[in-house]
């Protein structure tokens, strides 16, 4: 039996529920909170904060480390109090059911995946705050693909790295400079588990590089249906250097990555044989782990006694590539030294040469003054690739038509799927309840359709907006804490504190922009003209206020200084306090604001936004998008549903294309944004904004819904790869 079926034998229910030892009781607490499912489940998130309120929120709001603060008596007592046995129970219950079926489209739509599943390959997963395996969009993207793979019933199963100290904190110093730190995560306090092999014993695996050997754990954490392996070099046998290989995320230099990505390709690929799981389909999830197609190459060779160059096309048949990068720097790259020491020892096996093995990272193979490029040989070794947009298409084939300098570049093989969010994690639960009373009841289940959000036009206008004013209320108090929080940590006055806690205007528009502070995103935009925007912040009828967050790579430095410009306003009253900046973004910062804000910006240098995904996350909440035309909201934007910043034009000057975007923004928001939101009938009403937010609604949550996203991998790519019917990939 597994272990949810050993917490509901024998069956309870709310009658005998007080009979429940405390010792069952807290198991079962402990069973939930072990299985992720939690996490998109707010009746269960509702469940665990209510055992403790104040403590749920200082610790991250992390289950596992909130029920190691109860003893077994305790938590009885509480739950007693609380009256939580029968919900207990019924969670409990719901989530066996969810573990032992299968929903219908995976049954009828993944058959020939059967016991060979998909392989999903990441350098990062973004599941929830309380697992800091995640830096930003593409560990979100990740999260949200597995979390959908599981409502539908997908076989799959993940592989990635544990790094035990996350990506940084945030926090910004006295100038408003950022500053990272790194905490040790507790591994106690997160839902892994060691992976056990065939054996039932832990496994560990090894990879042979010219300089030693590396060894790593698995491993084991579930994610609804979906298993995520991962691997944590933090083992005996290591070198001290190696011990520290998994730490941090994104961190150290060009060798630390290269064998942070041979053990996420290479040892992910011996962790899946040593589970006795025979991928049917790997999917490589950007470039990180490209390593592991040579690996699947060499088992072929030592199991089938293929050559090569046989076994390099069967691999490849069965193998889906996903490129998030338009930015040509932004794909690693490795001299042939550090290619050799790392991967000369599986060179040998492979039976290729130096140049051979060089050749397939390399664009043209036969140039010796060439680096080895991941996202080359992810291409390489994989029949069928993809852009994150429709856009992003177009620049990726673009930027890789050397690949194939036979084609034109219409005909270069790289398809897009664009991406999207995991609807019932990034949903408001006061809106889930609104969608409840007005939807059919089994909306949820046809979340990636069309028609089932059609009905967000039957609901009362009155009540979407009171529905958005209260989440918006939520999320202010949210800044005001965090703000002030931040402020009483740098040691300033109780009066800066206190103007911290009642920052902000309700009845404003407010506007959210919060992502990585990477230059091209550029954050500073909305500074351009800055008595333009001193303008639109102060002015008295019609007022705009704004809220920032995000992070710099901690080495860049461009990026710190955006931070801290925007930051430094607050000391100048010019900005009445209009302008507020909240430290450390992560899930839990972005859940707040894209629940709240009335207005999601966000402005890129076109064409360098791969997709794109928070925007996305607002439009289920009732918020606005006003974006230039990039990523997803070049295929999204229909002139009803939100705003357009520019005209979809590039310019080959950088300076020329910002003047150009800011000029465009604020004449969006002074002609389009601010008279709509101001337009109020009688009762207060934006009718004309609620009807933009209706159509927002109806025209793109399903569209860009991570259950969609993934119907469409498995359609193009892993039922094709597998040997199934093939479909045409540019299907969204």
């Amino acid at each position: 039996m597994s272990r949810v079926d050993t917490m509901m034998a024998p069956e309870t229910t709310q009658a005998n529920a007080g009979e429940l030892s405390p010792e069952v009781l807290y198991d079962k607490c402990m069973v939930l909170a072990r299985n992720l499912w939690w996490a998109w489940h707010p009746e269960v998130v509702n469940l665990f904060r209510d055992l403790d309120p104040i403590r749920w929120r200082q610790l991250d709001h992390n289950p596992i480390a909130l029920l190691h603060e109860f003893t077994p008596e305790r938590l009885a007592a509480r739950a007693s109090e609380m009256v939580l046995y029968s919900r207990i129970n019924y969670a409990v219950r719901r989530l066996k059911e969810y573990m032992s079926t299968q929903p219908p489209w995976g049954a009828t739509n993944t058959g020939i995946l059967g016991g060979r599943p998909v392989a999903y390959f990441s350098a990062e997963f973004g599941l929830h705050e309380s697992l800091p395996i995640y830096s930003g969009g593409l560990g979100v993207l990740s999260g949200d693909h597995i979390k959908s793979a599981s409502g539908l019933g997908i076989p799959l199963v993940a592989i990635g790295l544990f790094y035990g100290q996350g990506y940084f904190r945030q926090h910004l110093d006295e100038d408003d400079y950022q500053r990272e730190e790194y905490q040790d995560t507790k591994v106690e306090n997160t839902p892994l588990e060691p992976a056990l092999g065939k054996d039932g014993k832990p496994i560990t695996i090894q990879i042979d590089t010219r300089s030693g050997q590396i060894f790593a754990k698995v491993w084991h954490v579930h994610v609804g249906r979906v298993s995520l392996y991962l691997l944590d070099s933090n083992v005996e046998g290591n070198k001290p250097e190696d011990r520290e290989l998994t730490s941090r995320l994104y961190g150290g230099d060009e060798r630390t990555r290269i064998r942070q990505e041979l053990l996420l390709g290479v040892g992910g690929v011996k962790a899946l044989r040593a589970l006795g799981i025979n991928p049917g389909v790997y999917h490589l999830n950007e470039g990180h782990s490209a390593f592991g197609s040579l690996e699947v190459i060499r088992e072929y060779m030592h199991d089938d006694g293929m050559s090569f160059d046989d076994a390099l096309r069967e691999v490849a048949q069965k193998s889906v590539f996903t490129t998030h990068t338009p930015v040509p720097a932004g794909h690693d790259r490795f001299d042939g030294s550090l290619v050799e020491e790392h991967l000369g020892p599986l060179r040998d096996q492979l039976g290729i040469s130096y140049e051979q093995l060089m050749g397939l990272g390399r664009v043209e193979p036969q140039n010796e003054n060439e680096s080895f490029c991941m996202t080359v040989v992810g291409l390489k070794l994989t029949r069928r690739a993809n852009a994150v947009s429709a856009l992003h298409g177009h620049v990726s084939r673009r930027m890789w038509a050397h690949l194939w300098p036979w084609r034109v570049e219409e005909e270069i093989p790289i398809g897009h799927i664009t991406n999207g969010v995991h609807i019932p994690s990034w949903l408001a639960w006061q809106m889930n309840q609104l969608y409840d009373r007005h939807f059919p009841a089994d909306w949820m289940d046809k979340m990636g359709e069309a028609k089932a959000w059609e009905n967000i036009y039957t609901v009362d206008p009155g009540e979407l907006w009171e529905t958005h004013n209260a989440l918006k209320n939520l999320m202010l108090q949210f800044v005001r804490r965090r703000v002030s929080r931040q402020c009483r940590r740098r040691g300033e006055s109780e009066e800066a504190v206190e103007t911290a806690r009642n920052l902000l205007d309700p009845g404003a528009l407010t506007i959210g922009f919060a992502r990585r502070f990477a230059t091209y995103k550029r954050a500073s935009l909305l500074l351009y003209d800055i008595d333009r925007l001193f303008d639109l912040l102060n002015d008295k009828d019609r007022p705009i206020q704004i809220v920032f967050a995000g992070k710099a790579h901690p080495k860049d430095e461009p990026g710190k200084q955006f931070i801290q410009r925007i930051a430094q306003t607050r000391r100048d009253h010019r900005f009445n306090n209009r302008l507020v900046y909240v430290e450390d973004y992560d899930i839990n910062v972005c859940r707040h604001l894209i629940h709240g804000v009335d207005v999601w910006l966000n402005n890129p240098r076109r064409p360098l936004e791969a997709s794109g995904t928070s925007g996305q996350k607002v439009v289920l909440n009732g918020g606005l998008n006003m974006s230039v035309l990039d990523g997803w909201w070049a295929e999204a934007y229909n002139g009803k549903n939100g705003f357009a910043i520019g005209d979809g034009r590039t310019h080959v000057s950088d300076e020329v294309m910002d003047r150009r975007d800011a000029e465009s923004l604020y004449s969006v928001l002074e002609e389009q944004v601010v008279p709509m939101f101001y337009d109020r009938d009688d009762d207060g009403l934006p009718h004309k904004w609620i009807d933009f937010m209706m159509n927002s609604i109806a025209t793109l949550a399903w569209r860009f819904s991570a259950h969609r996203m993934v119907m469409d991998y498995t359609r193009a790519c892993y039922v094709p790869a597998a040997g199934g019917l093939s479909c045409d990939m540019d299907v969204q």
